[in-house]
C-alpha cells in the first residue's frame, strides 16, 4: 500500500477517534481552563494498559506528576500506536505518551521532551529454545510491534525486508503468537518482557538480554513541531525527577530504584 494511501487510513482513524475538526485543546465543563489532549496507545504494560475500563501505568502516574508541576489538566485518549503518530504530526492532539524512544529519525518530524525514562530491548523466547542471544535470531521467525524501535532493531540484525520479521500491532498479539508458535522469538522493551515474565509465571517463556546488539535507548513525551508544551513540560519532568517523586513512581510501578543520574544527564 503506498504511504500516502496508508496516512489517510490513520488520519480518518484519527478523526473518528477524537472527532474530525476539533480543537487540538478541549474546554473543561466550565468553559474557562483549557485542557491539554494527550493521546497513548493502551497495550504497552505496565506503562499504559487498560484496567477495569481505566488506563493506567508507569507512563500515566508519571503524566499525572509532570502535569500538575506544569499547572496543567489534561485528558487522555486511547487512539493506538499508528494513529497517535499521525494525530501529532496532524496536530490533532497536543502531544502523545506510550513508551516512546527518542530518535534521529523521529525527530524530524516530532519535537520531544527532555528524556524520562532509560530501556533497551530483550527477547522473549519458549523455555528451551536454541535462541541465547539476538544473533542466534538469523534464520528464525521474530515476532514485534509494527513502527518501534523493536521492530527497528531486529531489521537492523536480519534485515528490513527479510520476511522472517512478523510485524504486529501491539505486543500482546506479538506475545499470543510467540505462544501459539507462529515465531520464534518476540523483541519489544525490557521492562515489558520482564512485566509480562512476572504476571505469567505458567507460560513457560523466559527473557534474554543482549546488551552487546541492544543499545539503551531514552522515552519522551512527543510533540508536533514547535509546540509551546516541550518547555513547559521539560521543566516539569525536571522537577519531577529531583524532588524524588519520579523515584516514588518508579519504585511502586519496579520495584526497584531509579537512576535519575542518566536521566538528568541527558536534560
Amino acid at each position: 500500500m503506498k504511504k500516502g494511501v496508508l496516512l489517510g487510513i490513520i488520519m480518518m482513524m484519527v478523526f473518528a477517534l477524537i472527532g474530525c475538526g476539533q480543537a487540538s485543546s478541549d474546554q473543561a465543563s466550565g468553559g474557562d481552563v483549557q485542557k491539554v489532549v494527550v493521546a497513548t496507545d493502551a497495550a504497552f504494560a505496565p506503562f499504559e494498559y487498560m484496567e477495569k475500563g481505566e488506563i493506567v501505568g508507569f507512563d500515566i502516574d508519571f503524566l499525572d506528576a509532570v502535569m500538575a508541576e506544569a499547572g496543567l489538566e489534561y485528558d487522555l485518549k486511547n487512539i493506538g500506536w499508528d494513529p497517535l503518530f499521525a494525530a501529532v504530526q496532524g496536530k490533532e492532539v497536543d502531544m502523545a505518551i506510550s513508551g516512546i524512544t527518542i530518535n534521529d529519525k523521529r525527530k524530524q518530524t516530532y519535537d520531544f521532551s527532555v528524556p524520562y525514562f532509560q530501556s533497551t530491548h530483550m527477547i522473549l523466547v519458549p523455555e528451551g529454545s536454541d535462541i541465547k542471544n539476538a544473533n542466534d535470531l538469523i534464520g528464525k521467525k521474530v515476532g514485534v510491534q509494527n513502527g518501534t524501535t523493536g521492530q527497528a532493531a531486529v531489521e537492523k540484525l536480519l534485515g528490513e525486508e527479510n520476511e522472517n520479521i512478523k510485524k504486529f500491532e501491539n505486543n500482546v498479539v506479538a506475545i499470543m503468537e510467540l505462544l501459539n508458535g507462529g515465531v520464534d522469538a518476540v523483541v519489544t522493551d525490557n521492562t515489558v518482557v520482564n512485566e509480562y515474565l512476572k504476571n505469567n509465571p505458567d507460560k513457560n517463556l523466559v527473557g534474554i538480554e543482549d546488551p552487546t546488539n541492544f543499545e539503551s535507548e531514552f522515552y519522551g513525551l512527543m510533540f508536533p513541531k514547535g509546540s509551546e508544551l516541550k518547555e513547559k513540560l521539560d521543566a516539569g519532568i525536571k522537577t519531577v525527577i529531583e524532588n524524588g517523586t519520579y523515584a516514588e513512581i518508579y519504585k511502586e510501578w519496579f520495584g526497584s530504584e531509579p537512576n535519575v543520574d542518566v536521566l538528568l544527564e541527558q536534560q
